[in-house]
């Protein structure tokens, strides 16, 4: 199984990126705009449709406001296994990194996926200290 493994100095307070975060239908307007264009809640899922084309459904597997920490896994028949989760850890004083974690089967789709996930980092923390800047 592979593993990636994302972390990011974000230049916001904690609570606030970890506000945006646990806002999990609100995607494409607080966290990552532009990598995602539309997020729908259905159940216990989100519907997520990325800037580039791709869709994917990731069922929310739970969200802890103590640790800061949203766990998922997106459900598809591209993948055989996939978990993943966001957290926030306080780094200073109106400072945070943003760690992103994910385990997926196949291996083979590690590399699309890692790249994705940078990208997604990058526009979270562009937007975050955007944000904290206003």
């Amino acid at each position: 199984m592979a593993m990636i493994h994302i972390e990011t100095p974000v230049n916001a307070p904690p609570e606030a990126l970890w506000d945006a975060i646990r806002d999990y239908g609100a995607l494409h307007t607080r966290l990552v705009p532009g990598f995602v264009i539309d997020t729908r809640l259905e159940g216990d899922s989100r519907l997520v449709s990325f800037g580039n084309g791709m869709t994917a459904r990731e069922r929310i597997v739970g969200l802890d406001d103590r640790a800061m920490r949203l766990a998922y896994g997106v459900v598809s028949e591209r993948l055989v296994h996939h978990s993943a989760s966001n957290q926030v850890i306080p780094d200073g004083t109106g400072r945070c990194r943003f760690v992103w974690i994910a385990d997926v089967l196949p291996d083979a789709a590690a590399e699309g996926m890692a790249a994705m996930m940078r990208q997604g980092a990058e526009v979270l923390r562009a937007t975050a200290e955007a944000a904290a800047a206003r």
